[in-house]
């Protein structure tokens, strides 16, 4: 496994982390590569993006050997439904009211914006 030795180089050159990805349905790629790099002396923190093999819970995960799950496009990609939603809504309606209960209140969105001291 070719990438096994490169994370093992980027370690010895001083890689805080070795972030995992991989385009298979399951995580089993991944759950190889944990189990090599468990093997060596120096080891970092293993990160992974489970997109692809979404099926596997963080607890097997960590059972292998991963430090850190992100979930990095989930939220966008469960976004765009909603806003397409609201849209049609809109577009049905000729009015953004009946779309109001699919949206976060404005006063919400305001309180998550800091205040500049």
């Amino acid at each position: 496994m070719k990438t096994v030795y490169r994370a093992q180089a980027y370690i010895e050159a001083g890689a805080n982390g070795i972030m995992i990805h991989s385009k298979e349905k399951t995580a089993d790629e991944v759950i190889t590569f944990c189990k090599e790099c468990a093997k060596f002396t120096d080891r970092v923190p293993l990160v992974v993006v489970p997109s692809t093999y979404s099926q596997t819970t963080e607890d097997e995960l960590v059972k292998a050997g991963v430090s850190i799950v992100i979930y990095a496009n989930h939220l966008l990609r469960s976004a765009y439904p909603a806003m397409v939603q609201v849209a049609e809504s809109i577009l049905r309606n000729g009015r953004a009211a009946e779309a109001e209960d699919l949206c976060m209140p404005i006063k919400d969105i305001i309180s998550l914006i800091p205040e500049r001291s």
